[in-house]
């Protein structure tokens, strides 16, 4: 298992290193503006192109979006076509001022069932950025918690490793996001109280904030709210507070 992030040395316990996002309400957005739902999905990449910013301004080093899970496939073609379609206009529109910024792009998710072209897009993204010092952006699509942990398996079983030599620490190097730590501050948009499918071996001790707030309408303000609740929280990775410990050693 990847190593705590607040082990990172001289880094500001109170800001994440990687925030993981649920960008939920695109949909609802564009609904209550009388807008087919794929206009909200298109101001909802704009956000994220804000939350890039926002993040790399922080000092954040890793952000980790979901962008489209396995499940999304159930949802209208007209919409699912729609969201194909915006990752080949994100990639023209947005990926040469991301490189430009600095921004390292990663693409994690089961790639067998997207178009040939969306395929190219993610290459040329990946490609153009992957020596950059900057903020790691991974996007999550056609993504789900429960295939990364058996293709994580399939891949360690391809490599010969055997049962008795698997661990937790060894299996973490098969998982699609084995180029990042393990998350410390899990987002979810729009209202709704559950991780969906999303990075369920990372969260393991991630810190959990959930808001009403629509996507297409998270901005800076909205960060801030989520960041403070993060710093006020005490990490203790299956420890005891740091005051027990305290009082513990003073009266021993």
């Amino acid at each position: 298992m990847a190593t705590p992030s607040h082990a990172a040395s001289g880094r500001d316990p109170g800001v994440p290193r990687h925030v993981a996002i649920v960008m939920d309400g695109n949909g609802r957005w564009a609904k209550r503006r009388f807008m087919p739902r794929v206009f909200g999905h298109k101001f909802g990449m704009e956000t994220v192109v804000r939350v890039i910013d926002d993040c790399a301004r922080r000092g954040i080093e890793y952000l980790t979006v979901y962008a489209f899970s396995s499940e999304n496939w159930k949802r209208p073609d007209e919409e699912v076509s729609g969201l194909m379609n915006l990752v080949l206009v994100g990639v023209s529109k947005y990926l040469k001022r991301l490189a430009k910024d600095g921004v390292r792009i990663k693409v994690m998710g089961d790639r067998s069932a997207v178009s040939e072209k969306v395929r190219q897009a993610w290459n040329e993204a990946e490609e153009l950025t992957k020596d950059n010092p900057g903020l790691t952006l991974t996007v999550a699509f056609n993504y789900g918690g429960r295939w990364d942990i058996v293709q994580a398996c399939k891949r360690a079983l391809a490599d010969g490793v055997a049962p008795e030599a698997l661990s937790e620490d060894s299996l973490s190097r098969y998982m699609a996001l084995a180029h990042a730590p393990d998350p410390d501050l899990f987002i979810r948009t729009g209202g709704e109280v559950r991780v969906s499918n999303f990075l369920l071996w990372q969260l393991a001790y991630a810190e959990f904030y959930f808001t009403d707030c629509l996507w297409p309408d998270f901005d800076a303000a909205e960060m801030d709210k989520a960041i403070a609740a993060f710093a006020g929280r005490e990490r203790r990775f299956g420890g005891v507070p740091a005051a027990a410990s305290l009082n513990e050693a003073s009266s021993a």
